[in-house]
């Protein structure tokens, strides 16, 4: 197990701990994302009654956010330190939380999610630099795949909480449960994590060697195609999250039951991420990733044939629709940890800065296009599939032409 030598990056906790630290780190973003998914009717209803698909907004805008901030978050951990940022980040999120509770409009509610976004980037993006000083390559993607099997429990979990919080409390409660959850996570980092980037270690905050780290980052090939792999993955990934509910509900007609079915999917597509960490060190992550999109090039094509040409039958639909999903959440599962670890491996030195581009540039660039896929639903799934199925295909093509090389 690769760890720095520096006693300043020793662990103080060990490595079961820290990993569920990590994923209650990471699971700030999925619980902020999913459990607004059974509020979306009442939203809608409350806030943008003509035009009620609008309330998908409420999720890519929180997302768009994420993206921004995190090509901020990353290069200022590495010039502060990494836990620093983290809790200014986490302050940021919570306070924008306590705006979104008391919006009285959509667009107040869409801008504080903006800004809750840009805070929430801080533990998204500096947590995976500080999973990067302590561990490199294939351990890296190991433990990162290990955070995301316990983070896959959340967006199981939280439809469910959220439906329970609805009908106790109202929707604007969910906003007090993001604090609470937050603070909870601030405080075990700071209880039990000492500081992973020593003084000397950390480079200045200034246009310069921020610019030089930029070019530094986007020099390497396959830091670059691997953010464009990432950018179809979370394309894929947010759009079946917007759309998820709206079909579910409106082209099934199951909306009592959505929070139950999202958590069979979730818990299901949640078997990725150990799978991932148990074969990783085997085959390799360019194989995985490769292997994964191919099976989502023929499971999305499948659905896609079989729903235009009416040969899937009425009564198949929907557990066709739930097969389908999971297999698109699996995908996240099995690729993102290790494009991940592709994207960090060659810059070790300037770790924040890379996680903030790639995080960055393809957290954006996927919210460009899951939002007009969310938007496009129209009453039936096929749009959804097919841009799937195309941004599948796609990326299976970025990645066969990555130069090979041990990974």
């Amino acid at each position: 197990m690769t760890q720095s030598a520096n006693p300043q990056n020793a662990q103080r906790m060990g490595q079961v701990e820290f990993i569920a630290m990590i994923a209650m780190l990471f699971a700030t973003i999925a619980f902020s994302i999913d459990s607004m998914l059974p509020a979306l009717p009442t939203i809608a209803a409350e806030l943008t009654p003509e035009i009620p698909n609008k309330a998908q907004l409420i999720l890519t805008s929180f997302v768009l956010g994420m993206g921004l901030g995190t090509m901020v978050a990353g290069p200022l951990s590495d010039s502060f330190g990494r836990r620093r940022i983290i809790v200014i980040g986490s302050v940021i999120y919570c306070i924008a939380a306590a705006v979104a509770y008391f919006a009285p409009t959509l667009e107040t509610m869409l801008l504080a999610r903006v800004v809750q976004g840009l805070g929430v980037a801080a533990p998204r993006v500096v947590s995976l630099a500080l999973v990067r000083d302590l561990y490199k390559g294939r351990e890296m993607a190991r433990v990162v795949s290990f955070a995301m099997m316990i983070f896959t429990l959340v967006p199981a979990i939280a439809p469910l909480a959220a439906s329970g919080i609805i009908a106790a409390f109202g929707w604007r409660a969910i906003f007090v449960t993001f604090v609470l959850f937050s603070g909870l996570s601030l405080i075990w980092l700071m209880a039990r994590q000492p500081e992973t980037l020593p003084l000397e270690s950390r480079r200045p905050f200034r246009a310069a060697p921020l610019i030089a780290a930029l070019r530094e980052v986007l020099s390497h090939r396959t830091i670059v195609t691997t953010i464009a792999v990432q950018t179809l993955v979370l394309g894929s990934l947010f759009g079946m999250l917007s759309s998820a509910q709206p079909v579910i509900d409106v082209q099934f007609g199951r909306a009592d039951s959505f929070p139950l079915w999202f958590a069979l999917v979730a818990l299901c597509a949640g078997l990725a991420s150990p799978t991932n960490a148990a074969l990783v060190g085997r085959l390799g992550m360019r194989y995985l990733v490769t292997a994964t999109l191919i099976s989502q090039i023929i499971i999305s094509g499948a659905m896609l044939v079989l729903t235009l040409s009416g040969l899937l039958p009425a009564g198949l639909a929907f557990a066709a629709f739930i097969f389908w999903m999971i297999s698109v959440f699996a995908m996240a599962g099995l690729t993102l940890g290790n494009l991940n670890a592709l994207a960090l491996e060659p810059v070790g030195h300037i770790a924040g800065m890379a996680a903030s581009v790639a995080g960055s540039i393809s957290t954006v660039l996927a919210v460009v296009i899951a939002a007009p896929l969310g938007l496009a639903f129209n009453g039936n799934y096929v749009p959804l599939v097919l841009g799937i199925s195309v941004m599948a295909v796609l990326a299976l093509a970025l990645m066969l032409s990555i130069p090979r090389d041990k990974s």
